[in-house]
């Protein structure tokens, strides 16, 4: 009984009478998710570009405000 459970079940015999162009996709296939592939890789890089925008912004202005902040200070002593 375990030997039944081990053996390995045949593989199906691909049948001679099938349409291998109607099967896979095809030209059109590959062209499609290339097609999505470039877009989400556009669509990536755009959003790492704004991120990294963002980024710079919030460090300016965290910059501008530790000198306003400096500056307030160096008033206050005089």
């Amino acid at each position: 009984m375990l030997w039944q459970l081990i053996a390995a079940t045949p593989s199906p015999v691909p049948s001679p009478n099938v349409n291998q162009d109607l099967v896979t996709p095809g030209v059109w296939g590959f062209a499609v998710t290339a097609a999505v592939m470039v877009a989400a890789i556009l669509l990536i890089l755009d959003m790492v570009r704004r991120m990294r925008r963002l980024n710079y912004r919030s460090e300016i202005r965290a910059r501008l405000e530790a000198e306003q902040r400096a500056g307030a200070d160096s008033e206050d002593h005089l």
